[in-house]
């Protein structure tokens, strides 16, 4: 999105945290807790705030809180024209709060998942007080933006109903880095212990409550218990229930799932490539089904591969409307290793549901014309 605004003309300042997979391009030391540098044409202020999904409720929240403030600092000093924050988490849009109604600049915010609204009924966070005064800086970002955007059909309903005009909202979702998957120099590769001739089923993203990926273990067992050593599942990524999923797998004798650590974006990459199943999973929660825009998902139609999805919502609809994987009932892992069996039964199907992906990915969701979209929402006139 950066790189579509400096292509229009615009300079852009990108203010980020650290993570120990995402490479912001900056390598050299941080001085007093920053460092920055142009990258790509993008001016990178990058906060020596280490993040991992691995970490605590506590931690993360402490992370966001100083990301917060150091990102208000920069609001109150930098000059710019238009200030734009993305969610998760809510706390980004506290700068730009700040930028609004401070120094009376424009405000766009990117609304990513819906909060408090995910964890009060995940289940994450029950504390009516701070439940209270997440919905308040809810309220506050989405009335301080001049406009707003929305990752999914959910989301933009979940704006409105908080009073906020919909010509004052636009739907821009995730969109499919088509020239990432299709650059003749990525390599393809493997892990260790799945056979060129196995039907891989891959998973990349957090291992977390959210996920649901105990459902993806379930599935696993049941796969074992018929015998097909022919399908493995590989689960790429980090996340506070990792170690435990691990030590399921151990106990159980899971051979059939293969945990990864995370990677960069150009080796997942060439995973997917080499993959035949992108599994799009998560924990059985209403909230998700409209709620949600996940960057996998697109990423795997852009790798042309077919989706396995498990929870009902906007996602599924698009598979079975274009053909381009496999819709199962939320936590049925039954239906889920049937889907999982009908794939590698018949590669001639699967190879047309990719097909199928890829022209998906393609008419309606190719990132440059996302970018494009999401460039003239973010910067057209000031007026509220």
């Amino acid at each position: 999105m950066a790189r579509r605004l400096v292509h229009h003309g615009h300079k852009v300042t990108m203010v980020c945290g650290s993570f120990r997979v995402g490479k912001t391009g900056l390598a050299q030391a941080f001085v007093r807790g920053r460092r920055e540098g142009d990258v790509d044409g993008i001016h990178v202020i990058e906060f020596e705030l280490s993040y991992s999904n691995a970490d605590g409720l506590v931690s993360r929240a402490g992370t966001f809180a100083k990301f917060a403030i150091a990102s208000i600092g920069l609001a109150m000093r930098l000059k710019y024209d238009v200030a734009f924050a993305t969610t998760t988490p809510l706390t980004a849009g506290i700068p730009g709060i700040f930028a609004r109604w401070l120094r009376r600049k424009p405000f766009v915010f990117e609304v990513r998942d819906l909060w408090p609204e995910l964890p009060r009924e995940m289940g994450v966070i029950t504390n009516p007080v701070i439940l209270w005064a997440m919905s308040v800086l809810e309220w506050t970002s989405y009335h301080s933006a001049h406009r707003c955007v929305a990752l999914s059909p959910g989301i933009a309903k979940g704006i409105e109903k908080r009073g906020i005009a919909p010509e004052k909202i636009s739907l821009v979702p995730n969109g499919c880095d088509i020239e990432l998957f299709t650059n003749p120099a990525l390599i393809g590769w493997r892990p260790d212990g799945v056979a060129d001739s196995d039907l891989m089923a891959i998973f990349t993203g957090t291992h977390g409550q959210a996920n649901g990926l105990s459902s993806v273990l379930d599935a696993a067992v049941v796969l074992k218990q018929r015998g097909r050593n022919d399908i493995k599942i590989v689960l790429v990524g980090d996340g506070k229930l990792k170690p435990e999923l691990q030590k399921r797998a151990k106990a159980e004798n899971l051979d059939n799932v293969i945990f990864n650590a995370p990677e960069p974006k150009e080796k997942i990459a060439g995973l997917m490539v080499s993959a035949d199943i992108g599994m799009q999973c998560l924990a059985n929660i209403p909230a998700f089904y409209f709620g949600t825009s996940p960057n996998k998902f697109f990423d795997y139609i852009s790798a042309g591969l077919p989706v396995l999805n498990n929870y009902p919502g906007w996602l599924t609809e698009m598979i079975v409307e274009n053909d381009c994987g496999w819709a199962v009932p939320p936590d049925d892992p039954e239906a889920f290793a049937d889907a999982l069996e009908e794939a590698a039964k018949d590669r001639s199907v699967l190879e047309q549901k990719g097909k199928n992906a890829t022209a998906l990915a393609v008419k309606s969701f190719n990132r440059v014309d996302l970018s494009d979209k999401w460039v003239e929402w973010v910067t057209k006139g000031n007026s509220r």
